[in-house]
């Protein structure tokens, strides 16, 4: 009976060292952002590997050689970010973007999973009104949220290591909501664009998946008081930090239930949600529901209605203007 118990006692701890082990190095798309240098952070700390995807070049320090940047502050430049990255131990760099797939393919070529942190920060001109090539911009949301993640994924399967890919998007099954509709209004259709790109991560069964939707991000966000809801389930939109995101994106490669999931990650009033992700991660299913399908002609039909609308208020506008005008000087 002792060495049976034993025996179950050292199986349990080994499969817990292999659970742990089994990341070895991690991909990072978007480290320069928030989140992402708050992930690469981490993932350093934890002894994990971390390749990043830099749209420049960057120096590697030599040995004993002291980084410019010490250390991050919130008003650190992009150039001091990277100078601060790639001078951590573990850390090497690949110069490209999500739109040139042979960079992603040599960025995942020995990674185990690609942290997909990034979005795009294009914002909307009035001459997209007219222009009917927009959306083959480089910088447009369609390029960076939605062919950013098939190049991604192309990159993935001709990867022999990489297993899964994390992905930070947003709440988007709502696009009538006064949030997401400023979003793509100003922001060159962001959120729908986000959307179609989970679209294709949920439409494929060559690489695991974990979608994650966070709530409000900020610096000083709460960093207790979790809430998941897996299968893409609705949550009350709550304030988050980077880095209890960041821990959730990480975390969640130790858990295989997790792969092919799409959570919503917010928090709830103090006293009611868990203090750390793992107990939430142990109860994730993959996803089951069957998702919306039409979600970008949605989208664009919102803001093409939110446009009339700003149109005929702005039409009023100008007519009390005028009939004031000629009042005035009559």
């Amino acid at each position: 009976m002792i060495v049976r118990s034993f025996l179950f006692l050292l199986s349990g701890l080994l499969i817990i060292m292999t659970k742990a082990l089994s990341v070895q190095k991690v991909a990072v798309i978007g480290a320069t952002g928030k989140l992402g240098r708050t992930a690469v952070q981490q993932l350093v700390d934890q002894g994990i590997q971390c390749k990043l995807l830099l749209r420049s070049s960057s120096k590697k320090l030599d040995d004993g050689e002291t980084p410019e940047t010490p250390s991050l502050t919130a008003k650190s430049s992009k150039e001091e970010v990277v100078s601060y990255l790639t001078s951590l131990p573990g850390v090497s760099t690949v110069q490209g973007d999500v739109g040139n797939v042979f960079a992603l393919t040599e960025l995942l070529s020995d990674c185990e999973a690609c942290l997909a942190l990034f979005g795009s920060t294009r914002r909307s001109a009035v001459s997209d009104i007219w222009n009917k090539d927009i959306e083959n911009d480089p910088s447009h949301a369609k390029q960076i949220n939605y062919q950013g993640v098939a190049n991604i994924l192309t990159a993935a399967r001709t990867s022999s290591t990489c297993r899964r890919i994390v992905r930070i998007t947003g709440k988007g099954e709502d696009p009538t909501s006064i949030f997401t509709v400023l979003i793509n209004m100003l922001g060159s259709m962001a959120k729908a664009w986000n959307y179609e790109g989970e679209r294709l991560l949920r439409g494929q069964s060559d690489v695991e998946y974990t979608i994650v939707r966070p709530g409000v991000m900020s610096e000083d966000g709460p960093t207790t008081g979790f809430a998941l809801a897996d299968d893409g389930g609705d949550l009350k939109v709550g304030r988050v930090s980077y880095s209890s995101i960041a821990a959730l994106c990480i975390a969640s490669l130790n858990y295989d239930n997790v792969a092919r999931s799409t959570l919503t990650a917010m928090t709830v009033e103090e006293g009611e949600g868990a203090s750390s992700w793992e107990p939430l991660l142990e109860k994730v299913q993959p996803d089951r529901r069957s998702f919306p399908t039409d979600m970008l002609e949605q989208h664009k039909a919102a803001v093409k209605n939110a446009l009339i609308k700003l149109g005929v208020v702005g039409g009023v506008f100008v007519a009390i203007f005028v009939q004031f005008v000629i009042r005035l000087f009559s």
